[in-house]
C-alpha cells in the first residue's frame, strides 16, 4: 500500500466558537484516569466516496475541539506530583495523506503491522493527545485514522466525539454536549471506604514487572492479529444454545454468549492443561452502574474490570450456559459498592505514584485473555456527509490475549471479533472458531 504524506500540522480549536470556559485550567487526572491504559488507542474508519473534502473535514474537528478542548490539551505536571490534562489549546496532530489505489482494492482491511501506517506514529512520546490522518484514495475513499490517549478519555467518550465531529461536518449542531466536571462524578464518601484491595488489583507495585505469564511462545512465534465475522444468523444459534430455549431459561447478553464461545475456543486452540487457571479481564462501563447514574455524555474514563476465572476443564467441558453464568456474575460485581470504594481509594491513595496493571505493548497474557466491547457504540452512524463507514477497526492489536467485540457492518446482528494470538496458535483456533459443541 504505497502512502504518500501531503501535510502534517498542529491543528487548534477554532476562535469562533469557543465554547469552553476552563482554559489554561488544569484538571488533575481522576483515579479512574490513572488506571487506564497509558497509550494511544488506534482506530481506522473507511468511507466510500462521496466524501466531504478534507477541508470540511478538518473545519469541522477545529471546531469539535472547543466542544471537546481536552483532547486539544497536553499532559502534564502541576507542581504538586499530580498528572493534569492541561486545557491550553496547544492542538492536535493532523496529516494529511494520498493512497496511490483505490479503496475497494485495500479491503478488507484487518489489523496488522501495516495498517498503523494509515494513522500518525505512536511509539515513543507523543504530545498530542489526540491525531487523526486523512487517507484520501484514487476513487475518492477515504480512510480516517485516529489515535487518542487513553488517560484523556475512555471508548464511549472517544465515541461521542466522532459523533459530534461528524455532524459537524455535515452542518448540524451538537445534539448532545459533553459533561466535563470530573470531580462531581469522584466525589469520595467521608470518611472513605476501600472494601476491595484495589491496590492490588487494579494496581501493581512499580517493581513487578511485566504481567506474568504461565506460557511461552514457540522460538521464532509472533502475535497473530486474527478477525473472526460471526452473522447474525450465527450469533442467534449461538445465544439459543448458551440460553437454552425453554420458559426456565437465563437470559444472556450477545456479548456474554460470544465471550463464554471465544474463551472456549481460546482454551482449546492454546492446549492449556486441563488444571490450569485461565482468566478473561473484562472492561466494564460504570456510568450506569453508578446510583445515581453518570450522565452517558460523562468525558473522561469511567472504565473497571471484572474478572472471570475458571479452569481450563471447566471452560471446554461444562456446559455453555455454566460459563456464561461465570461471566454474568463476574460482571455484576463490579456494581455500585465496587465503583465507590474505587473512588474512596482514589481518595486515600491521591498523593501516591500508582501502576496500572494492565498489559503494556508485546505482553503475552495466555492462558489469559483482555476483553473490550464496542458493540453498544454507535459506529454504523458515524456519518461524516457520504453515509456510514464500510469498515472501521483496529489498527493493530499489540498484545497477545487482547480481544475486541464490534458490531460488524456487514450486516445488522452480527459481530466482528478482532483477536491477537501466539502465531503458533493460529491454526487451531481457525479450525475451530464456527463450530458449536
Amino acid at each position: 500500500m504505497a502512502i504518500e504524506l501531503v501535510n502534517s500540522f498542529v491543528l487548534k480549536p477554532s476562535p469562533l466558537t469557543q465554547q469552553n470556559p476552563h482554559t489554561n485550567a488544569n484538571i488533575p487526572l481522576t483515579i479512574f484516569d490513572r488506571v487506564a491504559f497509558d497509550l494511544h488507542v488506534n482506530t481506522v474508519y473507511a468511507y466510500r466516496a462521496p466524501m466531504p473534502s478534507n477541508e470540511a473535514i478538518i473545519e469541522g474537528l477545529a471546531r469539535a475541539l472547543n466542544i471537546y478542548p481536552h483532547l486539544a490539551g497536553r499532559l502534564a505536571g502541576d507542581g504538586h506530583g499530580r498528572l493534569c490534562i492541561v486545557l491550553n489549546g496547544a492542538g492536535v496532530r493532523l496529516v494529511e495523506a494520498r493512497v496511490g489505489a483505490t479503496l475497494d482494492e485495500s479491503l478488507p482491511l484487518e489489523p496488522s503491522h501495516e495498517l498503523t501506517h494509515l494513522h500518525p506514529p505512536t511509539d515513543g512520546h507523543v504530545a498530542e493527545l489526540l491525531q487523526i490522518q486523512l487517507n484520501r484514495y484514487t476513487c475518492g475513499g477515504v480512510v480516517i485514522g485516529h489515535t487518542a490517549h487513553h488517560r484523556v478519555a475512555d471508548g464511549q467518550s472517544i465515541s461521542c466525539f466522532l459523533s459530534s465531529w461528524a455532524r459537524l461536518v455535515r452542518g448540524l449542531d451538537v445534539e448532545v454536549l459533553p459533561n466535563h466536571d470530573r470531580g462531581a462524578v469522584t466525589i469520595p464518601r467521608n470518611p472513605p471506604t476501600c472494601e476491595f484491595n484495589h491496590r492490588v488489583i487494579e494496581f501493581k507495585e512499580p517493581s513487578a514487572g511485566p504481567v506474568a505469564s504461565k506460557a511461552v511462545m514457540a522460538p521464532g512465534a509472533s502475535i497473530v492479529n486474527l478477525v473472526v465475522h460471526y452473522s447474525a444468523e450465527f450469533v442467534a444459534r449461538l445465544k439459543k444454545h448458551v440460553c437454552g430455549g425453554g420458559s426456565g431459561s437465563s437470559r444472556y447478553s450477545t456479548f456474554e454468549c460470544l465471550l463464554t464461545h471465544v474463551w472456549r475456543k481460546m482454551t482449546l486452540a492454546r492446549k492449556l492443561g486441563e488444571d490450569e487457571f485461565t482468566r478473561v479481564r473484562i472492561a466494564v462501563n460504570g456510568r450506569a452502574r453508578i446510583k445515581p447514574a453518570v450522565p452517558a455524555e460523562f468525558y473522561g474514563n469511567m472504565v473497571l474490570w471484572a474478572h472471570p476465572k475458571l479452569q481450563a476443564k471447566e471452560v471446554v467441558s461444562e456446559s455453555h450456559s455454566y460459563v456464561a453464568k461465570t461471566i454474568h456474575d463476574a460482571v455484576a460485581r463490579v456494581d455500585d459498592a465496587y465503583f465507590r470504594s474505587f473512588i474512596d481509594f482514589g481518595e486515600v491513595a491521591k498523593g501516591e505514584r500508582l501502576t496500572p496493571s494492565a498489559a503494556v505493548q508485546g505482553n503475552l497474557l495466555c492462558p489469559d485473555m483482555e476483553v473490550d466491547s464496542w458493540l453498544r457504540f454507535e459506529l454504523h452512524e458515524l456519518d461524516f456527509g457520504g453515509g456510514g463507514p464500510c469498515a472501521f477497526l483496529p489498527s493493530e492489536l499489540p498484545v497477545e490475549g487482547l480481544t475486541l467485540f464490534v458490531p460488524s457492518h456487514k450486516e445488522k446482528g452480527s459481530v466482528d471479533v478482532f483477536v491477537a494470538l501466539s502465531e503458533d496458535h493460529v491454526h487451531s483456533f481457525k479450525q475451530i472458531a464456527y463450530t458449536l459443541d
